[in-house]
């Protein structure tokens, strides 16, 4: 059976990915990279860090620290491990956080996507044995801009609007075109407003949810803004078939739910669960791309790939988790 090294192994992605490996036993062992980091400031009232719990349930698990930047130590581990998969799930994971640091955003996006690429080139040039049977970059929704039209697939304009859909187009680009160079298959995954259990970054979701549960004023920016709703669960299973899978060697998906969904559904959907919910609807942020749906027809008819979760059903079992674990 197979070994996988996941990059940003104990975040949000990279961490749901591992359990859906390994509760399936689709592979012996995952290799968790990552570099400790936070990327919000823990001292905040209300924080909870969810990292031990992402992991701590989990067998077949291998911890490195090790920050992609570091070729020397990112080349190091994966001679060491010698893994058949990798998905490189390590980023900085907020577009506020990447147009705020663009030489940071960068080098997650970029440089480190690089710098693994060229350490699966050289071990299999000292090691004629070994054969990387597939490198997955997490890319982002954020590489199209603002959408032309309502829907978008992977041949849509890609036109990125700041510094984080700059940075993933760009680590796209790199990664097609090495793996090409030196015969390595590769897949993108193109992800799109990821919610759900465990998530710590402060995505709108995570603070609509929280604001809800809490009895706090939820504040939308756009009342008719949308996103692509995209349940965590799915994002991995989908992940992990785009990897797996032939037909998604050397292809581009986007892995998402497959319906654009405005903020103010979000929150009336919460509203049905809070009755006593209040929000408020203010103009949209203007720096912050239109979006609406990613096409998934390519997924679904390469992969098979079939989202499990509608946005209802995705609040419904975010909100039970939370509650469950008694965080608020």
């Amino acid at each position: 059976m197979s070994k996988t090294l996941i990059t940003g192994g104990l975040g949000f992605i990279g961490s749901s990915i591992s359990e859906e490996l390994l509760k399936k036993k689709i592979t012996k062992k995952c290799i968790l990279i990552d570099n400790f980091g936070s990327y919000i400031n823990p001292l905040k009232e209300n924080f909870v860090d969810f990292r031990k719990q992402r992991f701590s349930s989990l067998e077949n698990t291998i911890i490195e620290r090790c920050d992609t930047s570091n070729y020397k130590t990112i080349s190091m581990l994966i001679n060491k491990h010698k893994p058949d998969y990798i998905y490189h799930t390590a980023a900085l994971p907020l577009a506020k956080v990447s147009n705020l640091n663009n030489e940071e955003a960068k080098i997650s996006s970029v440089d480190s996507t690089l710098n693994i690429i060229d350490a699966i080139i050289n071990l299999s040039i000292k090691n004629k044995s070994y054969k990387c049977k597939r490198f997955v970059y997490f890319s982002s929704s954020m590489v199209y801009g603002d959408f032309k039209k309502s829907s978008v697939n992977e041949k849509s304009e890609k036109n990125p609007k700041d510094a984080y859909g700059i940075m993933k187009l760009a680590g796209e680009v790199v990664t097609e075109g090495v793996c090409r160079l030196h015969s390595i298959p590769y897949t993108i995954i193109r992800p799109s407003a990821v919610y759900g259990p465990k998530d710590m970054n402060r995505r709108v979701s995570q603070i609509f949810v929280e604001n809800a549960i809490r009895g706090k004023k939820i504040i939308i920016q756009g009342k008719d803004e949308k996103l692509d709703f995209t349940y965590i669960k799915d994002l991995a299973n989908g992940a992990i078939l785009a990897a797996r899978n032939k037909n998604g060697k050397n292809q581009i998906f986007n892995i998402t739910c497959g319906k654009g969904q405005s903020l103010h559904k979000f929150v009336l959907l919460l509203k049905k669960k809070f009755p006593n919910l209040k929000y408020q609807i203010e103009k949209k942020d203007i720096s912050k791309p239109s979006r609406g749906t990613l096409s998934i027809k390519k997924a679904q008819k390469l992969l098979s790939y079939k989202p499990k979760f509608n946005l209802e059903t995705g609040i419904t079992e975010y909100v039970k988790f939370l509650k469950k674990n008694k965080v608020f």
